[in-house]
């Protein structure tokens, strides 16, 4: 039974003393933890396995399922309602990796059986990441969903800081089977947390595209229906064309691009170790910002500055002398970029209509971690012709251009978030 949320209680208290909003907010950071605790499991069960092709195809395995079924992920988060299905994806995950962890206590790991694990993570998660995305503006007023995206922020680089070693400790003391069975405590432990969480019926639609489709209709008739509202919107269709182009030139650098810049100048792991923890040191930063000040006045105007200071903080950082001003200029991007990302977020929620946001979202999500991903091989060949400068240039200046096509939108530059 879903218990509601009535709009006095929406509007009553800031999210940060919500006790909805922070049930909502600890069940994200447990399962996030999860999260980052099974994947050093896999990774590790996977080396020990197989070989280094195998280990990567066991990690790659995950994503196909997670970039075919993410949009419909975003159609079942609206039809079903996006606290149900988060409690049954953390629900599934549990079970799969409890089950996981039993069965390597009777025999050993082989390369297909985390290969499937792999493929039912991904399913799972396809379904799990439109609906956490759909959710605050259920939970809590329209005024506090910047806030909500930096205590969201706050929690994954939590996660990050927390997750990897605390599975590396899982893996010293009892191997991938105790590393695993956290993981799967942790997704358990987000359960009874989100099913105390209470949650707003849904309002009237937004007149912008006439309603939303029928409840008999298909489910490619619901995504068609998200997907047409989404280019009639006049601030939507901007922001995903703005999170489309800048996170392909964003991705690139700021993943594989560390580590091949790292490999040119001869910093060694510890060198980009410095400049991973800087950059998620910014973004934490500009989380607490956020989570602080609770709105941002001309949110819109903001969003595309910051983004644009963070593309050509990427173009300066190839060209960094040491570590410890490549560390700097990494903050500089984890700032600006990470407090441009969260207000776009904000924005996305504060606009969309409820009815339709797990499909919104499951679009953006498929854009930051199906598509963008796929920079990678590009990068890796583009570094391997001309070098990480040349690089780096190029993909500030993509990240560049989508945001100032952004900008040539008005109703974007003069988006405002909600008092």
């Amino acid at each position: 039974m879903t218990v509601t949320l009535s709009a006095t209680e929406a509007t009553g208290r800031p999210a940060h003393r919500d006790g909805n909003v922070l049930r909502w907010l600890g069940a994200y950071t447990a399962s996030t933890i999860g999260d980052s605790v099974y994947y050093m499991a896999l990774a590790w069960a996977a080396a020990r396995t197989g070989s280094a092709a195998q280990t990567g195809l066991v990690l790659a395995a995950g994503s196909i399922p997670r970039a075919v079924l993410l949009l419909g992920g975003g159609v079942l988060a609206d039809r079903l309602g996006p606290r149900r299905v988060v409690v049954a994806s953390d629900a599934a995950r549990c079970l799969v990796i409890l089950g996981l962890a039993g069965a390597l206590l009777l025999t050993a790991p082989t390369v297909w059986m985390l290969i499937a694990v792999a493929l039912v993570f991904g399913a799972v998660d396809a379904l799990f990441l439109p609906a956490v995305g759909a959710l605050p503006p259920r939970i809590t007023a329209a005024s506090q969903l910047a806030r909500i995206q930096g205590m969201r922020g706050l929690a994954t680089r939590t996660a990050n800081v927390v997750g990897a070693p605390l599975g590396g400790i899982a893996v010293a003391i009892g191997g991938p089977v105790l590393a695993f069975a956290a993981a799967g405590v942790l997704f358990a432990v987000s359960l009874p947390l989100l099913l105390a969480v209470r949650v707003s019926p849904l309002p009237a639609p937004d007149p912008v595209d006439g309603g939303p489709a029928g409840p008999a209709d298909t489910a490619w008739r619901e995504l068609a229906d998200g997907l047409g509202y989404i280019r009639r919107h006049p601030l939507l269709g901007p922001l995903m064309l703005v999170v489309a182009v800048s996170e392909l030139g964003f991705v690139g650098p700021l993943n594989l691009g560390l580590i091949l810049l790292s490999e040119e100048r001869g910093w060694g792991a510890s060198g980009m170790g410095w400049v991973i923890a800087a950059f998620g040191a910014g973004a934490g930063a500009s989380a607490l910002l956020l989570t602080v000040r609770g709105r941002v006045p001309r949110a819109g105007l903001v969003m595309c500055l910051t983004v644009l200071v963070g593309a050509v903080a990427i173009g300066v950082l190839a060209y960094a002398p040491s570590v410890p001003l490549a560390a700097g200029v990494a903050f500089l991007v984890g700032l600006f970029a990470g407090l441009g990302g969260a207000l776009c977020g904000a924005l996305t929620q504060t606009a969309a209509d409820p009815v339709y946001l797990g499909r919104v979202t499951s679009v953006s999500t498929l854009f930051t971690h199906a598509l963008a991903p796929l920079s990678y091989p590009v990068t890796g060949a583009a570094v391997a012709l001309w070098g990480t400068g040349p690089v780096f240039v190029v993909s500030a200046s993509l990240c560049a251009a989508g945001v100032v096509t952004g900008l040539a939108f008005t109703r974007l530059r003069r988006a405002e978030l909600p008092c």
